[in-house]
């Protein structure tokens, strides 16, 4: 029996998803929105706090603070109240209205960067935000997801070591994983190639984000993408990259759901959208097995991917609203 529902991080379920597009895919896919607080951030949050305790690096007087799109810092409040610390979120106007509520009802303090970066987005200023509060306290330690090592060693750890026990015969041929902050891509490829070394591990990002050299623009979904690469990816080893729109993500969000019973939030639309684009045109002949990362839960984005009006909105420039009605 569990004292608290926090203990209870990872072992998150793996299922089978069934794709009728090539029927030697076995593709499984990681359920992290079973995680205690909903998301994979779970797992990073409760590790790295855990860690700094023990090595003293954290004490009763110490603030922690953080910038985030919303899960990481849902998570951290989560796992910072349980052992009675300050926490600082440094949020966006991007930030989904329920990671906001679930944030503040954590006891942690919130500052809203509502002005955009050079890119459109709000990281850079999120960033900046920290840096000069950095200067002006002294008792304030920047969990920074961006370039912590603990935040990669805490998938290595976790996630990665599962996938590679859970997957079939415990062979792993491909992994495809959405990427933002780079701490659960460098930890699980990190892992999975130490044991599967031939396993083929696939980056998927969103268009307008610049990690992987795309040209900025303005994203609307959050928990992908990025307005800068994080130092932290320099440790990933990844093999490819495949770049999927927003349009693309909502419908596979929808398909998730409608196909599936699987009600998943965004990064989990792209990459199962990047895992159909990937093997569209090539001839897989042989059984594989591909382990995906389904990274948060969809309640949380019932205002914007679900919504019908939401999504009109912003694809009216770019697409015609009547392929929306019908996904």
């Amino acid at each position: 029996m569990l004292t608290n529902i926090l203990n209870k991080v990872g072992n998150t379920p793996l299922v089978f998803l069934k794709l009728d597009e090539n029927p030697k895919i076995k593709l499984l896919a990681k359920l992290e929105f079973y995680n205690p607080t909903g998301s994979v951030k779970d797992r990073a949050a409760c590790y790295i706090i855990n860690r700094a305790l023990n090595e003293g690096i954290l004490n009763k007087d110490t603030v922690l603070i953080e910038s985030s799109s919303g899960n990481f810092g849902v998570a951290l409040s989560a796992y910072a109240k349980l052992h009675n610390l300050k926490f600082i979120c440094v949020i966006d106007s991007n930030t989904l209205p329920i990671n906001e509520m679930l944030i503040k009802l954590q006891g942690a303090q919130i500052i809203k960067i509502t002005e955009p970066d050079e890119y459109g987005g709000y990281l850079l200023n999120r960033i900046r935000t920290i840096k000069q509060m950095l200067e002006d306290r002294s008792n304030l330690y920047w969990v920074n997801q961006y370039a912590n090592p603990l935040n990669a060693e805490a998938y290595y750890a976790s996630l990665g070591r599962e996938i590679c026990m859970e997957a079939p015969g415990q062979q792993v041929d491909y992994v495809f994983l959405g990427v933002s902050s780079g701490g659960t891509i460098t930890g699980v490829s990190r892992r999975v190639k130490k044991e599967n070394p031939d396993a083929k591990i696939i980056a998927v990002d969103i268009y307008g984000s610049v990690i992987f050299g795309d040209t900025p623009k303005k994203r609307y979904i959050p928990g992908i993408g990025s307005s800068l690469r994080p130092e932290i990816l320099d440790k990933a080893m990844i093999d490819e990259v495949v770049l999927v729109s927003e349009y693309e993500t909502i419908l596979n969000c929808r398909e998730l759901l409608e196909k599936h019973n699987l009600y998943a939030g965004g990064s989990s639309g792209s990459v199962y959208a990047a895992i159909k684009k990937y093997f569209r045109d090539r001839q897989i002949t042989e059984p594989v097995n591909v382990m995906c990362v389904f990274a948060d839960r969809g309640e949380r984005y019932i205002e914007t991917i679900y919504n019908e009006e939401w999504c009109r909105k912003i694809m009216k420039d770019s697409f015609a609203p009547s392929v929306l009605a019908n996904p």
